[in-house]
């Protein structure tokens, strides 16, 4: 009985060890896969990050190329009334002497038909 016993102990015991063997051999998979996922999370995070500052570097560019094409185009806009402003007075002189012109063609002819 103490021989069958002693040796159920033993069997025992070498499955237990086997057991743990096993699990440990199973937690470092799991912690060499878990230290994986951190690596790939870290750099794909990483990718993101620089992909997100490029994107904002290329926003910054563009927004400023449009201020700068927005003042352009003011400037010409306030160029351009002032041209308009000044063919409006040119048009006003040139009415004027086109109608001094015109008065006194009249008053000439009027003296040629006497």
């Amino acid at each position: 009985q103490l021989h069958l016993t002693t040796s159920e102990k033993n069997e025992l015991a070498r499955s237990l060890e086997m057991v743990q063997n096993q699990l440990q051999e199973k937690e470092s998979e799991i912690k060499r896969e878990i230290s994986e996922y951190k690596d790939r999370l870290l750099q794909a995070e990483k990718e993101h990050q620089d992909a997100l500052t490029e994107a904002n570097l290329k926003n910054e560019v563009e927004i400023e190329a449009c201020h700068e094409k927005i003042s352009s185009l003011e400037h010409f806009i306030s160029s351009q009334k002032l041209e308009i402003e000044h063919l409006k007075s040119n048009k006003e002189q040139l009415n004027n002497s086109l109608k001094e012109a015109n008065r006194a063609l009249g008053e000439l002819l009027k003296i040629k038909v006497r």
